[in-house]
């Protein structure tokens, strides 16, 4: 693991997409307007447990908390 990772917040491992998927959504994003890639991308990070899906299956909600993110 690198320096910068450690400073990140990141509890977990997440790639340079993934990160730059996390800083350029809001907390809540409509599973319908995403492109393909970043369905595959969203996809992994519900995996992961950074992002949660919605009751009704068309919005995930970031579960990551703010706090702990530099």
């Amino acid at each position: 693991m690198k320096i910068a990772q450690l400073l990140s917040g990141y509890p977990i491992h997440l790639s340079n997409q993934e990160r730059k998927f996390i800083d350029q959504h809001r907390d809540k994003i409509r599973l319908t307007g995403l492109s393909e890639q970043e369905t595959w991308i969203a996809q992994n990070l519900v995996r992961k447990g950074i992002y949660s899906i919605s009751k009704d299956n068309k919005t995930l909600i970031k579960q990551l908390d703010e706090s702990k993110r530099s």
